[in-house]
Protein backbone atom coordinates (compact mmCIF):
# COMPACT_ATOMS: atom_id res chain seq x y z
CA UNK A 1 0.00 0.00 0.00
CA UNK A 2 1.07 3.31 -0.95
CA UNK A 3 1.55 5.23 3.05
CA UNK A 4 3.01 4.19 5.76
CA UNK A 5 -0.30 4.81 7.96
CA UNK A 6 -2.45 2.91 5.40
CA UNK A 7 -0.51 -0.32 5.53
CA UNK A 8 -1.98 -3.12 6.66
CA UNK A 9 1.37 -5.89 7.99
CA UNK A 10 -0.71 -8.53 8.40
CA UNK A 11 -1.09 -8.29 4.48
CA UNK A 12 2.23 -8.28 3.81
CA UNK A 13 3.09 -11.56 5.83
CA UNK A 14 -0.02 -13.36 3.93
CA UNK A 15 1.71 -12.32 0.59
CA UNK A 16 4.61 -13.63 1.73
CA UNK A 17 3.02 -17.09 3.19
CA UNK A 18 1.14 -17.43 -0.20
CA UNK A 19 4.98 -16.92 -2.03
CA UNK A 20 6.40 -19.43 -0.43
CA UNK A 21 3.10 -21.86 -0.54
CA UNK A 22 3.23 -21.43 -4.19
CA UNK A 23 6.90 -22.51 -4.36
CA UNK A 24 6.62 -25.26 -2.26
CA UNK A 25 3.58 -26.89 -4.36
CA UNK A 26 6.07 -26.26 -7.51
CA UNK A 27 9.12 -27.89 -6.53
CA UNK A 28 7.49 -30.82 -4.26
CA UNK A 29 3.90 -32.43 -5.30
CA UNK A 30 4.30 -30.43 -9.05
CA UNK A 31 7.37 -31.56 -9.61
CA UNK A 32 6.74 -34.89 -8.98
CA UNK A 33 3.76 -34.96 -11.30
CA UNK A 34 5.57 -33.62 -13.93
CA UNK A 35 9.20 -35.46 -13.75
CA UNK A 36 9.14 -37.81 -10.52
CA UNK A 37 10.58 -37.43 -6.91
CA UNK A 38 12.58 -39.91 -5.28
CA UNK A 39 10.25 -39.85 -2.54
CA UNK A 40 7.15 -39.09 -1.15
CA UNK A 41 5.48 -35.59 -1.31
CA UNK A 42 3.02 -34.14 1.30
CA UNK A 43 -0.67 -33.94 0.06
CA UNK A 44 -1.66 -30.50 1.81
CA UNK A 45 1.27 -28.99 -0.46
CA UNK A 46 -1.27 -28.70 -3.15
CA UNK A 47 -3.17 -26.41 -2.22
CA UNK A 48 -0.17 -24.39 -2.73
CA UNK A 49 -1.25 -23.42 -5.79
CA UNK A 50 -4.27 -21.69 -4.37
CA UNK A 51 -1.37 -19.38 -3.03
CA UNK A 52 -2.05 -17.18 -6.37
CA UNK A 53 -5.91 -16.83 -6.01
CA UNK A 54 -4.62 -15.40 -2.57
CA UNK A 55 -2.66 -12.70 -4.89
CA UNK A 56 -6.08 -11.89 -6.93
CA UNK A 57 -8.09 -11.27 -4.06
CA UNK A 58 -5.05 -8.51 -2.62
CA UNK A 59 -4.46 -7.22 -6.35
CA UNK A 60 -8.06 -6.24 -6.02
CA UNK A 61 -7.87 -4.74 -2.65
CA UNK A 62 -4.57 -2.96 -3.49
CA UNK A 63 -5.15 -1.66 -6.99
CA UNK A 64 -8.71 -0.17 -5.98
CA UNK A 65 -7.26 1.85 -3.67
CA UNK A 66 -4.18 3.09 -5.84
CA UNK A 67 -6.54 3.59 -8.69
CA UNK A 68 -8.71 5.91 -5.85
CA UNK A 69 -5.21 8.23 -5.04
CA UNK A 70 -4.86 8.35 -9.11
CA UNK A 71 -6.08 10.88 -10.69
CA UNK A 72 -4.73 9.99 -14.26
CA UNK A 73 -4.96 6.86 -16.42
CA UNK A 74 -1.62 7.69 -17.97
CA UNK A 75 0.15 7.90 -14.47
CA UNK A 76 -1.62 4.64 -13.29
CA UNK A 77 -0.40 3.01 -16.55
CA UNK A 78 3.34 4.23 -15.58
CA UNK A 79 2.93 3.23 -12.27
CA UNK A 80 2.03 -0.35 -12.92
CA UNK A 81 4.51 -0.35 -15.90
CA UNK A 82 7.86 0.61 -13.48
CA UNK A 83 6.23 -1.55 -10.59
CA UNK A 84 5.99 -4.80 -12.62
CA UNK A 85 8.39 -4.52 -15.78
CA UNK A 86 12.13 -4.02 -14.49
CA UNK A 87 12.04 -7.13 -12.69
CA UNK A 88 9.75 -8.97 -15.21
CA UNK A 89 12.48 -8.58 -17.87
CA UNK A 90 15.42 -9.65 -15.52
CA UNK A 91 13.37 -12.28 -15.25
CA UNK A 92 12.55 -13.29 -18.33
CA UNK A 93 16.40 -13.05 -18.60
CA UNK A 94 17.57 -15.01 -16.00
CA UNK A 95 14.37 -17.69 -16.05
CA UNK A 96 15.77 -18.00 -20.07
CA UNK A 97 19.30 -18.03 -19.83
CA UNK A 98 18.89 -20.67 -16.96
CA UNK A 99 16.94 -23.36 -18.61
CA UNK A 100 19.06 -23.03 -21.98
CA UNK A 101 22.22 -24.28 -19.81
CA UNK A 102 20.09 -26.67 -16.78
CA UNK A 103 16.76 -27.45 -18.77
CA UNK A 104 14.38 -28.82 -18.49
CA UNK A 105 14.50 -29.25 -21.97
CA UNK A 106 10.51 -29.27 -22.33
CA UNK A 107 10.53 -25.63 -20.66
CA UNK A 108 12.94 -24.61 -23.29
CA UNK A 109 11.10 -21.36 -25.58
CA UNK A 110 12.11 -19.45 -28.59
CA UNK A 111 13.95 -16.17 -28.29
CA UNK A 112 11.18 -15.20 -30.09
CA UNK A 113 8.44 -16.06 -27.52
CA UNK A 114 10.85 -15.02 -24.90
CA UNK A 115 10.77 -11.81 -26.29
CA UNK A 116 7.60 -11.68 -26.58
CA UNK A 117 6.70 -12.72 -22.46
CA UNK A 118 7.94 -9.03 -22.11
CA UNK A 119 4.83 -7.07 -23.30
CA UNK A 120 2.56 -10.17 -21.41
CA UNK A 121 0.74 -10.45 -24.46
CA UNK A 122 2.56 -13.38 -25.70
CA UNK A 123 -0.12 -16.01 -24.18
CA UNK A 124 -3.12 -13.92 -26.33
CA UNK A 125 -0.79 -14.65 -29.64
CA UNK A 126 -0.07 -18.01 -28.92
CA UNK A 127 3.22 -17.98 -27.13
CA UNK A 128 4.30 -20.24 -24.48
CA UNK A 129 5.36 -18.34 -21.13
CA UNK A 130 9.21 -18.09 -20.70
CA UNK A 131 8.00 -20.07 -16.53
CA UNK A 132 4.89 -21.09 -16.01
CA UNK A 133 4.22 -18.90 -12.97
CA UNK A 134 3.56 -16.16 -15.95
CA UNK A 135 -0.38 -17.15 -16.45
CA UNK A 136 -0.98 -15.24 -13.28
CA UNK A 137 0.50 -12.03 -14.66
CA UNK A 138 -0.91 -12.39 -18.14
CA UNK A 139 -4.58 -11.94 -15.79
CA UNK A 140 -2.91 -9.17 -13.54
CA UNK A 141 -1.96 -7.47 -16.27
CA UNK A 142 -5.15 -7.67 -18.58
CA UNK A 143 -7.25 -7.03 -14.79
CA UNK A 144 -5.36 -3.18 -14.92
CA UNK A 145 -6.34 -3.00 -17.99
CA UNK A 146 -10.16 -3.60 -17.40
CA UNK A 147 -10.44 -2.17 -14.06
CA UNK A 148 -8.51 1.35 -15.35
CA UNK A 149 -11.27 1.62 -18.37
CA UNK A 150 -13.75 1.22 -16.19
CA UNK A 151 -12.78 3.54 -13.35
CA UNK A 152 -11.76 6.49 -15.83
CA UNK A 153 -13.98 5.93 -18.08
CA UNK A 154 -17.06 5.75 -15.96
CA UNK A 155 -15.60 8.35 -13.36
CA UNK A 156 -17.94 6.76 -10.22
CA UNK A 157 -18.36 3.32 -8.30
CA UNK A 158 -22.29 3.80 -8.86
CA UNK A 159 -21.05 3.13 -12.70
CA UNK A 160 -19.15 0.57 -12.42
CA UNK A 161 -21.41 -1.51 -9.76
CA UNK A 162 -23.78 -2.59 -12.59
CA UNK A 163 -20.73 -4.04 -15.13
CA UNK A 164 -19.09 -5.89 -12.23
CA UNK A 165 -22.19 -7.34 -11.16
CA UNK A 166 -23.06 -8.40 -15.04
CA UNK A 167 -19.10 -9.66 -14.54
CA UNK A 168 -19.84 -11.72 -11.81
CA UNK A 169 -22.97 -13.39 -13.10
CA UNK A 170 -21.09 -14.22 -16.50
CA UNK A 171 -18.08 -15.82 -14.14
CA UNK A 172 -20.72 -18.08 -12.52
CA UNK A 173 -22.45 -18.69 -15.75
CA UNK A 174 -19.02 -19.53 -17.63
CA UNK A 175 -18.11 -22.05 -14.77
CA UNK A 176 -21.32 -23.85 -14.47
CA UNK A 177 -21.44 -23.99 -18.05
CA UNK A 178 -17.74 -24.76 -19.11
CA UNK A 179 -17.44 -27.17 -21.53
CA UNK A 180 -20.34 -26.08 -23.09
CA UNK A 181 -19.07 -22.38 -23.72
CA UNK A 182 -18.90 -21.61 -28.38
CA UNK A 183 -15.70 -21.87 -29.90
CA UNK A 184 -16.31 -18.43 -30.98
CA UNK A 185 -16.57 -16.87 -27.26
CA UNK A 186 -14.17 -19.10 -25.49
CA UNK A 187 -11.19 -16.29 -25.94
CA UNK A 188 -13.42 -13.53 -24.73
CA UNK A 189 -14.91 -15.48 -21.85
CA UNK A 190 -12.12 -18.02 -20.71
CA UNK A 191 -8.97 -15.27 -21.49
CA UNK A 192 -10.35 -11.96 -21.73
CA UNK A 193 -12.52 -11.76 -19.36
CA UNK A 194 -10.69 -14.68 -17.17
CA UNK A 195 -14.35 -15.94 -15.71
CA UNK A 196 -12.21 -18.33 -13.30
CA UNK A 197 -10.69 -15.45 -11.56
CA UNK A 198 -12.81 -12.02 -12.08
CA UNK A 199 -14.43 -12.55 -8.91
CA UNK A 200 -11.45 -12.86 -6.85
CA UNK A 201 -10.17 -9.68 -7.98
CA UNK A 202 -14.18 -8.08 -7.91
CA UNK A 203 -14.33 -9.11 -3.81
CA UNK A 204 -11.16 -7.72 -3.33
CA UNK A 205 -12.48 -3.93 -4.37
CA UNK A 206 -15.23 -4.65 -2.20
CA UNK A 207 -13.35 -5.78 0.65
CA UNK A 208 -11.12 -2.69 0.50
CA UNK A 209 -14.19 -0.09 -0.06
CA UNK A 210 -15.82 -1.94 3.16
CA UNK A 211 -12.06 -1.42 4.83
CA UNK A 212 -12.30 2.19 3.76
CA UNK A 213 -15.67 3.19 4.64
CA UNK A 214 -16.39 0.95 7.75
CA UNK A 215 -19.44 -0.10 5.44
CA UNK A 216 -21.09 -1.57 2.49
CA UNK A 217 -24.45 -0.51 0.64
CA UNK A 218 -26.76 -3.14 0.51
CA UNK A 219 -25.70 -3.67 -3.19
CA UNK A 220 -22.50 -3.83 -2.58
CA UNK A 221 -22.59 -6.35 0.08
CA UNK A 222 -24.44 -8.58 -1.80
CA UNK A 223 -22.47 -8.36 -4.79
CA UNK A 224 -19.02 -9.34 -2.40
CA UNK A 225 -21.07 -12.41 -1.28
CA UNK A 226 -21.85 -13.42 -4.72
CA UNK A 227 -17.96 -13.32 -5.64
CA UNK A 228 -16.91 -14.67 -2.33
CA UNK A 229 -19.60 -18.18 -3.31
CA UNK A 230 -17.99 -17.86 -6.53
CA UNK A 231 -14.94 -20.15 -5.95
CA UNK A 232 -17.26 -23.39 -4.39
CA UNK A 233 -18.38 -23.58 -8.35
CA UNK A 234 -15.13 -22.52 -10.02
CA UNK A 235 -12.93 -24.77 -8.09
CA UNK A 236 -13.02 -28.45 -7.24
CA UNK A 237 -13.71 -29.85 -3.98
CA UNK A 238 -11.46 -29.35 -1.15
CA UNK A 239 -9.45 -26.95 -2.96
CA UNK A 240 -13.09 -24.85 -2.94
CA UNK A 241 -13.13 -24.85 1.08
CA UNK A 242 -9.39 -23.79 1.13
CA UNK A 243 -10.21 -20.61 -1.42
CA UNK A 244 -13.24 -19.36 1.01
CA UNK A 245 -10.76 -20.04 3.71
CA UNK A 246 -8.36 -17.33 2.30
CA UNK A 247 -11.13 -15.15 2.17
CA UNK A 248 -11.60 -15.80 5.78
CA UNK A 249 -7.77 -15.01 6.61
CA UNK A 250 -7.43 -12.28 4.62
CA UNK A 251 -10.70 -10.80 5.90
CA UNK A 252 -9.50 -11.31 8.99
CA UNK A 253 -6.11 -9.43 8.45
CA UNK A 254 -7.75 -6.86 7.07
CA UNK A 255 -9.49 -6.60 10.59
CA UNK A 256 -6.63 -6.30 12.26
CA UNK A 257 -7.10 -9.54 14.23
CA UNK A 258 -3.35 -11.46 12.44
CA UNK A 259 -1.14 -8.89 13.51
CA UNK A 260 0.87 -11.26 15.11
CA UNK A 261 2.22 -12.29 11.72
CA UNK A 262 3.48 -9.21 11.23
CA UNK A 263 7.06 -10.81 11.86
CA UNK A 264 10.53 -9.57 10.12
CA UNK A 265 11.09 -12.50 8.63
CA UNK A 266 7.49 -12.66 7.14
CA UNK A 267 7.49 -9.21 6.11
CA UNK A 268 10.70 -9.36 4.49
CA UNK A 269 9.44 -12.65 2.72
CA UNK A 270 6.48 -10.47 1.68
CA UNK A 271 8.62 -7.79 0.22
CA UNK A 272 10.68 -10.14 -2.08
CA UNK A 273 7.12 -12.35 -2.91
CA UNK A 274 6.91 -10.72 -6.30
CA UNK A 275 10.41 -11.62 -7.11
CA UNK A 276 10.33 -15.09 -6.10
CA UNK A 277 6.88 -15.63 -8.06
CA UNK A 278 9.09 -14.44 -11.23
CA UNK A 279 12.34 -16.54 -10.69
CA UNK A 280 11.23 -19.56 -8.84
CA UNK A 281 9.56 -22.35 -11.42
CA UNK A 282 12.04 -23.48 -13.62
CA UNK A 283 15.27 -22.21 -12.58
CA UNK A 284 14.17 -24.30 -9.68
CA UNK A 285 13.53 -27.29 -11.88
CA UNK A 286 16.60 -26.62 -13.62
CA UNK A 287 18.99 -27.13 -10.02
CA UNK A 288 16.70 -30.09 -8.72
CA UNK A 289 17.20 -31.96 -11.67
CA UNK A 290 21.18 -30.98 -11.78
CA UNK A 291 20.77 -32.36 -8.08
CA UNK A 292 19.54 -35.50 -8.92
CA UNK A 293 22.16 -36.51 -12.08
CA UNK A 294 24.40 -35.31 -9.47
CA UNK A 295 23.24 -38.15 -7.48
CA UNK A 296 22.86 -35.38 -4.76
CA UNK A 297 20.05 -36.26 -1.40
CA UNK A 298 16.81 -35.13 -3.57
CA UNK A 299 15.51 -33.39 -0.57
CA UNK A 300 19.02 -31.32 -0.84
CA UNK A 301 17.79 -30.68 -4.36
CA UNK A 302 14.66 -29.08 -3.23
CA UNK A 303 16.39 -26.89 -0.49
CA UNK A 304 19.16 -26.12 -2.75
CA UNK A 305 16.42 -24.69 -5.71
CA UNK A 306 14.90 -22.68 -2.97
CA UNK A 307 18.34 -21.22 -1.63
CA UNK A 308 18.85 -20.15 -5.48
CA UNK A 309 15.44 -18.82 -6.17
CA UNK A 310 15.61 -16.99 -2.37
CA UNK A 311 18.34 -15.86 -3.41
CA UNK A 312 17.86 -14.50 -7.13
CA UNK A 313 14.28 -13.08 -5.62
CA UNK A 314 16.64 -11.19 -3.55
CA UNK A 315 18.95 -9.86 -5.36
CA UNK A 316 15.99 -8.84 -8.06
CA UNK A 317 14.13 -7.16 -4.95
CA UNK A 318 17.04 -4.97 -4.19
CA UNK A 319 18.99 -4.53 -7.06
CA UNK A 320 16.04 -4.12 -9.73
CA UNK A 321 12.64 -3.65 -8.44
CA UNK A 322 13.20 -0.84 -5.92
CA UNK A 323 15.57 0.94 -7.56
CA UNK A 324 12.59 1.55 -10.80
CA UNK A 325 10.29 2.35 -7.93
CA UNK A 326 12.49 4.92 -6.35
CA UNK A 327 13.77 6.55 -9.87
CA UNK A 328 10.09 6.52 -10.86
CA UNK A 329 8.43 8.21 -8.10
CA UNK A 330 11.67 11.06 -7.95
CA UNK A 331 10.76 11.47 -11.91
CA UNK A 332 7.45 11.73 -10.90
CA UNK A 333 8.30 14.22 -8.41
CA UNK A 334 10.38 16.58 -10.93
CA UNK A 335 7.63 16.12 -13.80
CA UNK A 336 4.55 16.98 -12.17
CA UNK A 337 5.15 20.41 -11.36
CA UNK A 338 6.35 20.85 -15.07
CA UNK A 339 3.17 19.43 -16.60
CA UNK A 340 0.54 20.13 -14.48
CA UNK A 341 -0.34 16.63 -13.89
CA UNK A 342 -2.12 15.52 -10.52
CA UNK A 343 0.13 13.68 -8.17
CA UNK A 344 -0.45 10.12 -7.71
CA UNK A 345 -1.28 9.35 -4.02
CA UNK A 346 -2.78 12.32 -4.07
CA UNK A 347 -5.27 12.10 -1.02
CA UNK A 348 -8.66 11.66 -1.50
CA UNK A 349 -10.98 12.86 1.51
CA UNK A 350 -12.73 9.76 3.14
CA UNK A 351 -16.08 11.18 3.13
CA UNK A 352 -15.83 12.76 -0.30
CA UNK A 353 -18.29 9.54 -2.18
CA UNK A 354 -21.56 8.61 -1.60
CA UNK A 355 -21.32 5.25 -1.34
CA UNK A 356 -24.75 4.59 -2.62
Amino acid sequence: MPNGQDRLPALDALRGIAALGVVLFHYLPYYDKLYGHSFSTPDFLGFGRYGVHLFFILSGFVIFMTLERTRSASWFGLARAFRLLPALWAGIILTWIAVQLMGPADRMVSPGSALLNITLLHEYLGHPHVDGAYWSLVIEATFYVWIALLFYGLGSWQRMRPILWAWTLASYAAVIWWKAIPDGLEFLIKDLLFTRYAPLFISGMLIYRWHRHNRLPVADLALLTLTISHCLLAYKAPFNLFVLGCYGVFGLAVAGYLNVLARPGLLWLGSISYTLYLVHQNIGYGVIDLAYKSGLPAQLGVMMALAVAVGLATALHYGIEKPALRWFRQWRKRAVPDTGLTLINAPVPKKAENLD
